[in-house]
């Protein structure tokens, strides 16, 4: 306690010898853990014999971030975190709260703004060529996301059961769609809602052999359904065209009109310069009405007697069994409505790339999917969504991050550490929250008054 409580803001000197202490461990543990990755890197030269090229300055790098950044956390980080502590349990502070500021209040309405005239603002800024790419990887991509964690929230952060293969219920959307719409010219709108049935089709049939399996075993069950899934496209060569995928898929269309050259195109008709941006464009404000209705849904249902069921299954199945709360159908219900949104985003990410292949729909996916749902706090819509931008839109803006080359060398590439970097900054993000991004929420149900409360006084922090 000396140590939160040293005087003029100065560290105690043995928290110095600390600091040093674990700056070393950390350097070590750094050096052993980049010294394959970082400093030594394989390549070929010009009789095409593999060598070895040794990078020792920027495994330094890496090593002296490390170091400097434990010292620091130790040092002058930790010990104020704890004096803010110490204070407010001084003063009987509660990490209740009570009010809400004006940000927070209408953060969600700011939010929607900002989403609703994002495309039109990089439109402005960039034209149509240059919009592009904003609009596309940083809108559309995130979006997808965002879809597809707050469908993975309701089996994992509602109902509690650990899924590590909802990657399959998003291949069978975009294959639906893919398949449906080549060989039997099928319209994407028909197909839509269509996917989304077929999806939740498989979900209640992964539910019925996994009913009484929890934890880890239904964690293994699920991934290996995932994996299933994946080689049945691969190997199925005679409907999927296995790892050649399908190609030509028919785009969307707005109430009949194709976004394409021709005289009744989207932009003939409204006297525009031909450009695939408005096809972007559309394809954002899709997807973002996809999202806004799969957080209508997800709100609606948590307030009814099913949500309600999700979440006491969730805290503790065998005290739900004692209030005659059928389990069966409450697991069915939740592997199936996820298993939707996950097909719709499926058969929207088809069309978006108007390619599929089963490289695209790997188990990597459903751990980026399952990371954003628990790094936002499992149970909140807009810690999820938060979650998603800052991962997935982080991730593609190493993209951009050229002037990196001017610090660790032209041979850099930032993208091919970009899940190096998302593991250390969902390291961190557990380290400083804990419970996710938004560690609370306002309950589904409360008496007299409406208060949000903190993931600490909640079991797993659910809420």
């Amino acid at each position: 306690m000396a140590n939160i409580e040293n005087p003029a803001g100065k560290p105690a000197p043995g928290l110095i010898q600390k600091g040093l202490t674990e700056a070393l461990f950390a350097a070590l543990l750094s050096l052993g853990l980049f010294v394959l990755y970082v400093g030594l890197k394989t390549d070929q030269n010009i009789n095409n014999e593999l060598i070895i090229v040794q990078r020792w300055g920027l495994l330094a790098i890496f090593v002296a971030i490390a170091a400097i950044s434990r010292f620091v956390i130790v040092v002058f980080v930790k010990p104020n975190i704890d004096k803010r502590k110490l204070a407010k349990a001084k003063h009987g502070e509660l990490d209740i709260s009570t009010e809400k500021g004006f940000l927070r209040q209408h953060f969600l309405k700011i939010a929607l703004v900002a989403l609703l005239l994002y495309p039109v603002a990089i439109y402005a800024a960039f034209g149509a060529q240059g919009s592009l790419k904003w609009v596309d990887n940083f809108g559309i991509q995130i979006l997808i996301y965002v879809m597809l964690a707050w469908g993975l929230n309701i089996v994992v952060g509602l109902a509690g059961l650990l899924d590590l293969g909802y990657v399959a219920f998003y291949a069978v959307g975009a294959y639906s769609y893919a398949l449906l719409s080549s060989y039997f010219g099928l319209s994407f709108w028909l197909l839509l809602p269509m996917s989304g049935i077929l999806a939740a089709l498989w979900g209640v049939i992964l539910g019925f052999p996994v009913l009484r399996l929890r934890g880890d075993y239904l964690a293994i069950v699920t991934l290996a359904f995932g994996e299933i899934i994946r080689l049945v496209l691969i190997n199925w060569t005679a409907v999927t065209k296995g790892t050649f995928g399908i190609s030509g898929i028919p785009k969307a269309t707005l109430f009949g009109i194709p976004f394409n050259a021709t005289s009744g195109g989207f932009a003939k008709l409204m006297g525009l310069p031909m450009s695939s941006a408005y096809y972007k464009i559309f394809l954002f404000y899709l997807i973002l009405g996809l999202c806004m209705l799969t957080a209508y849904v997800t709100i609606r249902l948590r307030r009814m007697p099913i949500g309600r069921a999700w979440e006491a299954l969730r805290e503790d199945e065998i005290a739900c069994r004692s209030l005659g709360i059928n389990t069966v159908t409450t697991k069915l219900t939740a592997f199936a409505t996820g298993a939707m949104f996950g097909g719709v985003a499926g058969s929207f990410f088809a069309v978006r790339q108007g390619f599929v292949s089963p490289e695209s729909f790997v188990f990597l996916e459903s751990a980026v999917v399952l990371a954003i749902v628990v790094l936002g706090g499992m149970g909140s819509l807009t810690g999820i969504a938060i979650a998603a931008l800052v991962m997935v839109g982080g991730t593609e803006l190493l993209r951009e991050m050229d002037f990196l080359k001017a610090v660790f060398g032209p041979d850099f590439t930032p993208e091919l550490y970009r899940m190096l970097l998302f593991g250390l900054a969902m390291v961190v993000v557990m380290l400083f929250k804990p419970r996710g991004f938004v560690g609370s929420r306002e309950p589904t149900a409360f008496l007299k008054e409406r208060r949000a409360v903190s993931g600490s006084f909640i079991k797993e922090g659910h809420g």
